[in-house]
């Protein structure tokens, strides 16, 4: 072992484990022996899949983070939440309209919030979550899917809201509104949507399904990108 590495005790699922200092929850977990299958996700920050909750010597303060951004410190007590478990219903969205009315349809709960702001005081990604349902409680559907587009439905605020909501379905459902029945379409979109429907890119399809993986990786390597 490097001399010059520090170590840090971390309790997983109440075993103790000594790890180095500068790792994430989650790489600290595989340097425990831990084997991620599920709840590992983008590891990027992205997803929301590895939602954990964790809690440090002498502080009585439940505090939460995203596993594969937050990094141990001494004696933290954690446990995964890789899903909470929540409603999802289903539905049409060519069918639905962009209302509070509609949103209530699916999710009646969100009139039952009192208030208390858990649920945006536990986001890790500092959204204000009760706001974005007051924008949902008033039908202001786009100011909803502005206020909660950084979501990673990582599930944490309703698994803290005392009136049930699923906040994370609320949002994305506004956002799914927004973007079906408010926004402008976009006119370069439609016109590569065309284009593509044409068959303008057969010859090009057709090359890079006869690809290799190796070609694949160099193009994607080497791709033009967007400052």
């Amino acid at each position: 072992m490097v001399s010059d590495v520090n170590m840090v005790n971390i309790f997983i699922m109440g075993k103790k484990y000594e790890v180095p200092d500068s790792l994430t929850i989650m790489n600290a977990m595989e340097y425990a022996g831990y084997q991620l299958v599920r709840g590992c996700g983008c590891r990027a920050g992205f997803c929301g899949a590895c939602a954990t909750v964790y809690r440090l010597e002498g502080d009585y303060d439940l505090k939460v983070g995203l596993a594969c951004q937050t990094q141990v410190e001494e004696n933290m007590y954690l446990t995964q939440i890789p899903f909470f478990p929540a409603q999802k219903l289903e539905y049409n969205l060519q069918e639905l309209k962009p209302t509070a009315e509609q949103i209530a349809e699916f999710y009646p709960e969100i009139y039952r919030c009192i208030g208390c702001n858990a649920c945006t005081k536990i986001c890790p990604q500092d959204l204000k979550v009760m706001q974005y349902v007051g924008y949902a409680q008033r039908g202001q559907i786009d100011r909803c899917a502005d206020e909660s587009f950084d979501c990673v439905m990582c599930g944490l605020c309703a698994s803290r809201c005392p009136a049930q909501i699923t906040q994370f379905n609320v949002g994305i459902l506004a956002r799914r509104l927004y973007s079906r029945h408010i926004a402008p379409p976009a006119e370069h979109l439609q016109k590569r949507v065309e284009e593509v429907e044409s068959g303008k890119y057969e010859a090009e399809f057709e090359e890079l399904m006869k690809a290799s993986k190796a070609e694949l990786r160099e193009r994607y390597g080497s791709r033009d990108i967007e400052k």
